[in-house]
């Protein structure tokens, strides 16, 4: 198999083969190598990998990804599948492959002591399915010149008539906005949630489009007076040097919102043993490498997210300069469980 044909299986979607992976390789059985689809595609996992490898000896074969993508490919391998370790990024993307049985359940004392429960999936007499090994938060960024931060302090005031015409998100279709709206129909019911989204929809500046990152430049552009972005997002303009992105961070506030209520909505990025891994030891050391302090400090340090062990130091600057704030305890099972209700719900709404 080459990697053209790789590609070519994968239509559309951007297959990056990293590492010294070609596919043959992939089906080596060697017991000091681990075969890891990931969804995520950060430069600074490299460092990560690298440790992993310097610390056990064991190789790293890596195919990224987007979360379709992989799905895709995971459900033609079927048990012919090389992955050991699948990576994703968001409880919605996490479910999905839970319930296309993608994932090994496995028992791990260490990871059950490390990371917090509502944090991995609902454990059953065969083990927990996947778990968090980092954190996100959504946050409320506003124009300073064009909205009082009183009035986008919580996620509900987004579909308050004060804000007419001001809100701009990202399209309902995708994982992040489906998380939240779990979230709120979690804590919230279906109905409350589908009213405040009505809400929403008669509060929009322009119809939903772009990444978390063209929401910001809109709120400073004043495009848009207020809209919801991911804390990493944030914290990269926070932390860059560009003189464009500082004259954009100098134009925008940002909120934690519902700090008197629920908390912030929190998503995570995760992941676990896949069901057909050919090196399952080398799978669950990995999985339980991602959850040590050394690790959790390259998901802080290096790519602006929370670690979900507590008692990790963070350096990160741009996480520092978004202060504390309280999160939401829902769980993240419980989120994901609530991505096709959430869906269905703003479609009846019009939530593009």
């Amino acid at each position: 198999m080459t990697i053209q044909y790789v590609q070519k299986f994968l239509g559309t979607y951007a297959l990056v083969v990293l590492s010294s992976v070609i596919a043959p390789s992939l089906h080596a059985q060697e017991s000091k190598e681990l075969n890891l689809y990931s969804a995520r595609h950060y430069q600074t996992d490299e460092a990560l990998y690298s440790d992993f490898t310097k610390k056990t000896g064991i190789k790293i074969n890596r195919i990224e990804a987007d979360d379709n993508a992989l799905g895709e490919r995971l459900k033609s391998e079927g048990v012919n599948s090389p992955a050991d370790v699948i990576l994703m990024v968001d409880a919605a993307r996490l479910w999905r492959a839970q319930i296309d049985g993608f994932f090994k359940p496995i028992h791990s004392q260490y990871l059950e002591s490390r990371i917090p429960e509502n944090l991995r999936s609902k454990p059953d007499p065969e083990g927990s399915t996947w778990f968090g090994f980092s954190t996100r938060a959504r946050l409320v960024v506003y124009n300073k010149a064009k909205v009082s931060p009183r009035d986008v302090d919580t996620y509900e005031k987004l579909a308050d008539p004060i804000n007419k015409g001001q809100v701009c998100t990202r399209s309902g279709a995708h994982p992040y906005m489906l998380s939240l709206i779990g979230s709120m129909i979690e804590r919230r019911g279906e109905a409350a949630t589908e009213v405040w989204a009505k809400g929403v929809v008669a509060n929009m500046s322009r119809p939903p489009r772009g990444g978390d990152t063209d929401q910001i430049k809109a709120v400073a552009s004043g495009e848009c007076g207020v809209a919801l972005t991911n804390s990493y997002y944030l914290v990269r303009l926070l932390r860059s040097t560009k003189p464009e992105d500082q004259a954009i961070v100098s134009k925008i506030g940002f909120v934690w919102p519902n700090q008197k209520t629920t908390g912030a909505h929190i998503n995570i990025a995760g992941g676990g043993v896949a069901k057909n891994a050919p090196h399952p030891q080398a799978a669950i050391q990995f999985i339980e490498y991602l959850a040590s302090d050394s690790a959790q400090e390259y998901f802080a340090n290096g790519n602006n997210e929370w670690p979900v062990v507590k008692s990790v130091k963070i350096e990160n600057e741009g996480l520092k300069m978004l202060g504390p704030f309280k999160a939401e305890s829902i769980s993240i099972a419980a989120i994901g469980k609530n991505q096709i209700a959430a869906q269905r719900l703003l479609d009846r709404v019009g939530y593009k």
